[in-house]
């Protein structure tokens, strides 16, 4: 077949492709290398641990490196000569990672598709620890959630048998805690510590295998090592103690950590990605698949198994929940412990039952020098950076629904940006657009909520510290592109002009910046090549800078705010790794001190105090950009990604999970070859509707006359599915389904319970329903 470029030809040339050429050149070139034709060199694979024999002795020889057999070699150096692949299935993996270290993406893409198409419950744990699957990461995506869900099959096999497992018993104080565990959020907490034991602690996965750790729920809502666990506590129990004398035999070269008590109430903790909200965008935004849960399921009442990735390294986790009786019990404790004298849950007094919280909700993407400022009430956040541009995008946090919404974009990109409110105004000053610094401003007008420009800044700039004092807004310092500038202005909004005032005297850029005790506060930076730990202070009305007493560490891209009368200085860089400490400023010695840490190393953070809470928003992790957000809780003085649930959010996130979960199932159907598959003969959505509310009934039913219902033990299902929905929530499930018979049937067998305190605690746990509508409904749908 020959093809003409009439284009070249009218210019004066000729130019075709003659395709039967191509192939026949191909054909001769691999004929003369099977008879060993212009043979150049002879590369060496391995087969069976072995190397090859070369038969042409005069010929140079390259032993290939890494793992690649003789038979994986073959396939690709015939692809090379004949550009087609045909590998039997028995041969993939040996293609894939011949061609994983030999860099052919062509090759390792399509073996990967071939993998993720021929996968079985008992070959995945195989294909995932193939070598240098973590590069591919859609690849590890669609492998992990084969597993996830085949989780109950893939726990069976050799495969994931022969995996290193670490022990973990977890403690809890009442039997009710135990019973309302949930899975997912269990195994995230375990991979949460692991994780803090292997980087701050430099512990190895070999040394978390030499013997089982005891863990329990700290007040900052995170697990920690009894071994930890502060003497005289209610807590430290004769299994406690035990179990510190043990860890007292074994050698560690584990550093000291500051001992956290236990909450005095029950807690039940639950992540927000397990209980409905499982967008693939915010799942590739969020999760690290170094540290990853796999799968997880429930062997026993209380004993769980679960597939974790640490630091990257394939890992079995075998987890028992164990009730720790004080030696003393306290009025908290004894209703779990008298159980059988207790016919119903809802009998327990408010302070018995157990507190839920939920992590707090992360940003639409990740973002780092990003501008944050509190406005009516609420966390706003305007612009910054993630992996690839500078943003626009402007959106809002409510404490009270734990939720964000999207505001109007602003009028440029901008990102190392801040900005400041004054009276309802907001006003974001300079920053980069991805190529330049800016010298533009613009402003939310209050009155109509849109963006509008203003005077511009005297001297372009980025990376700048903006607050508000005294009516007024100021710019501090900053990047024009060379080195960390001295200037500094201030802008009066009613004159809409800037004004220069004294200059710093150190040029600095990602310096910390806020008014505190009616003065500005300039911390740390870099001065282009340094990182510094001075600090300035700027008196208002001498107009004169004056040095005030340094940090402990110096570090630049810090958040820096006024807290409960105190300055801290959050996070940051010492310009080698990210920082996850915090300074605050003590007024009677006038020097810093060492505050509490951040749950995660944070540099280019931004900060803002929101109804009595810190907040410590983005950054970088030093590997990550960060969508998370966490908070420094002012009853323990710990920062936590965890918050307590209202009756507010609870409706809200249960809604959101729920319509979430019909969405999953439409979508999954939706390439059925009957329109009405979803909407069944009643044109409603009562056959999507109907195996959830059919399964809940039954579940219901049978916990109602079940002993342990009766005995007021409460199994996990009991409570969740007890719970009565409240208004919103009957009216969600009427308006998704119509009046089908199952929804009064739910609630009428509910309503008896609507107002008491323990409904607006335990009701979060019906997310835990919400979360398996998908799975019932798409079961329904497939038996159909």
């Amino acid at each position: 077949m020959h093809t003409h470029d009439d284009a070249m030809e009218s210019c004066g040339y000729l130019k075709f492709t003659d395709e039967n050429m191509k192939s026949s050149f191909l054909q001769s070139l691999s004929t003369m290398r099977k008879n060993r034709l212009f043979c150049d060199v002879v590369l060496l694979g391995t087969l069976n641990g072995g190397p090859t024999a070369a038969s042409d002795a005069k010929l140079p020889c390259y032993r290939l490196n890494g793992q690649i057999t003789k038979h994986g070699l073959m396939y690709l150096v015939e692809y090379a000569y004949t550009g087609s692949l045909e590998v039997p299935d028995e041969m993939i993996r040996d293609v894939y990672l011949a061609a994983w270290q030999l860099k052919i993406d062509s090759v390792v893409k399509e073996c990967a598709r071939h993998l993720v198409s021929e996968l079985e419950p008992d070959i995945c744990i195989e294909t995932r620890s193939l070598p240098g699957i973590e590069r591919n990461r859609r690849f590890v995506q669609e492998v992990d959630a084969y597993i996830a869900k085949n989780f109950h099959l893939v726990s069976e096999t050799a495969g994931f048998l022969q995996l290193p497992c670490v022990l973990i018993e977890v403690l809890y104080q009442t039997r009710q805690e135990m019973s309302l565990v949930a899975e997912c959020s269990l195994g995230r907490l375990v991979i949460d510590w692991i994780r803090r034991q292997m980087t701050e602690d430099d512990m190895s996965v070999s040394a978390l295998l030499e013997r089982s750790h005891m863990l329990y729920l700290a007040l900052d809502n995170s697990l920690q090592d009894c071994a930890d666990l502060p003497p005289g506590q209610e807590s430290e129990s004769d299994l406690v103690q035990d179990y510190k004398r043990l860890v007292l035999k074994c050698p560690s070269n584990k550093k000291h950590r500051k001992a956290l008590k236990t909450p005095g109430r029950p807690r039940m903790i639950l992540y927000s990605r397990d209980i409905g909200d499982r967008s693939e965008a915010r799942d590739a935004a969020t999760t690290e698949m170094d540290w990853s849960l796999v799968g997880c399921s429930k062997l026993s009442d209380h004993s769980y198994v679960a597939l974790v990735t640490l630091n990257g390294n394939l890992t079995r986790l075998s987890i028992q929940l164990r009730l720790n009786i004080p030696t003393t019990p306290s009025p908290i404790n004894t209703p779990d412990v008298m159980s059988t004298s207790v016919s119903r849950d809802e009998d327990l007094d408010e302070c018995q039952q157990p507190e839920l919280f939920c992590e707090v909700a992360t940003m639409s993407g990740p973002k780092c020098g990003l501008g944050v400022a509190e406005l009516e009430g609420k966390l706003l956040v305007c612009g910054g950076y993630d992996r690839a541009e500078c943003l626009r995008s402007v959106e809002s946090y409510c404490p009270e629904t734990n939720s964000w919404t999207q505001q109007s974009n602003m009028g440029e990109a901008r990102g190392r940006v801040q900005i400041a409110v004054i009276e309802g105004t907001v006003y974001a000053v300079g920053g980069c657009n991805g190529t330049t610094e800016l010298d533009s401003v613009e402003y939310l007008s209050k009155a109509d909520r849109k963006w509008k420009k203003m005077c511009k800044l005297p001297l372009a700039r980025s990376n700048a510290g903006v607050c508000a004092l005294n009516g007024k807004i100021y710019c501090i310092g900053g990047w024009n592109g060379q080195s960390g500038i001295k200037q500094c202005d201030v802008l009066k909004p009613e004159e809409n002009c800037w004004y220069s005032i004294a200059p710093l005297n150190t040029g600095r850029y990602q310096a910390g910046v806020t008014a505190y005790g009616g003065k500005l506060w300039v911390v740390g930076g870099s001065d282009a090549w340094n990182c510094l730990g001075s600090v300035e202070v700027y008196d208002v009305e001498a107009n004169q800078w004056t040095l005030g007493p340094s940090l402990l560490t110096p570090r630049r891209g810090c958040g820096l705010a006024e807290y409960n009368g105190k300055l801290y200085a959050v996070g940051g860089s010492d310009g080698t790794h990210s920082l996850n400490t915090t300074e605050c400023y003590d007024e009677e010695s006038k020097c810093w001190i060492a505050g509490p840490n951040l749950t995660s190393p944070r540099s280019n953070v931004s900060v803002a105090v929101v109804q009595n809470r810190l907040y410590a928003i983005g950054g970088f992790s030093g590997k990550t950009f960060l969508s998370t957000v966490e908070y420094l809780d002012a009853a323990t003085n710990e920062w936590t990604t965890f918050v307590p649930q209202t009756s507010a959010n609870i409706d809200s996130l249960l809604e959101n999970s729920l319509r979430a979960a019909l969405q999953n199932v439409r979508s999954s159907s939706s390439t059925s070859s009957s329109p009405d598959h979803l909407t069944g003969n009643g044109g409603g959505n009562e056959s999507t509707f109907k195996p959830i509310h059919t399964a809940l009934n039954n579940e219901y039913n049978r916990q109602q006359h079940s002993p342990k219902a009766t005995a007021g033990g409460g199994g996990k299902q009991d409570i969740l599915i007890a719970s009565a929905p409240t208004s919103a929530k009957t009216a969600l499930l009427e308006d998704e389904q119509g009046d089908h018979d199952t929804t009064g049937d739910l609630t009428s067998k509910n309503t008896s319970a609507t107002k008491t305190a323990q409904e607006n605690s335990i009701s979060l746990l019906q997310q835990l329903a919400a979360n398996k509508c998908t799975e019932i409904a798409n079961a329904g749908n497939n038996s159909s």
